[in-house]
C-alpha cells in the first residue's frame, strides 16, 4: 500500500520535473523523452525505497523483467549518456530531498505515542497485525478483522508527513 503510494508519488514527481503530461510513463512510446524518465523513476524507487520490481512494473505497465535489465544498465548509463545522467541527477535529488523532509522517529516510544494520539489503538481480539517501521523503530498494532479498516486508515492519517512502512501480518 505504501510502496504504490510512494512510486506514484515519485512517478507524478518525475512527469513534473520532466514536463511531461501525468501518467506518461505508462506510455507504450519508446521515444526518449519517455524512456529515460521511466527508467530512472524504476531505479530511483528500487534505490531509495527498496520497491518491489512487481509493484514498477505495474504502474508503468512494462514486464517486471524489465526493472531487473533498467537496474543492471543503470551505471553504464549514467557513466556514458549524459541525458539520463542529468535526468536521474535532477530526479534522484529532488525525491531524496522529499523523502529526506518527512519525520522520522528515533524511538519506539514517540512512535506509540504520536499513534496513541491520533486514535491508534490495539483492539480487545486481535486476529491480525498492522506492522509500522519508521526509521529503525517498529511497532506491531493488534486488531480484529471488524475494526482492521479503521485502524488501517487512522495509521496512515497519523503517519501522512512521516517517513514510515506499513506491513499486514
Amino acid at each position: 500500500m505504501i510502496a504504490e503510494d510512494n512510486f506514484k508519488t515519485l512517478c507524478n514527481l518525475t512527469t513534473s520535473l520532466m514536463g511531461l503530461r501525468k501518467g506518461s510513463l505508462a506510455y507504450k512510446s519508446r521515444r526518449s523523452e519517455l524512456q529515460i524518465p521511466r527508467t530512472v523513476a524504476a531505479v530511483v524507487a528500487r534505490m531509495v525505497d527498496k520497491t518491489h520490481r512487481t509493484i514498477i512494473s505495474n504502474e508503468i505497465k512494462r514486464d517486471r523483467s524489465l526493472i531487473y535489465h533498467y537496474e543492471k544498465m543503470h551505471s553504464s548509463n549514467y557513466a556514458s549518456w549524459e541525458k539520463y545522467r542529468d535526468c536521474f541527477n535532477k530526479i534522484y535529488n529532488a525525491y531524496t530531498n522529499i523523502q529526506g523532509a518527512k519525520r522520522t522517529f528515533s524511538d519506539m516510544f514517540h512512535l506509540r505515542h504520536h499513534l496513541r494520539e491520533q486514535g491508534v489503538k490495539h483492539s480487545e481480539n486481535p486476529q491480525t497485525t498492522i506492522k509500522i517501521t519508521s526509521g529503525k523503530v517498529g511497532v506491531n498494532i493488534k486488531v480484529s478483522y471488524k475494526d482492521f479498516y479503521n485502524q488501517l486508515e487512522l495509521c496512515k492519517l497519523a503517519l501522512r508527513d512521516c517517513n514510515y512502512n506499513l506491513e499486514i501480518l
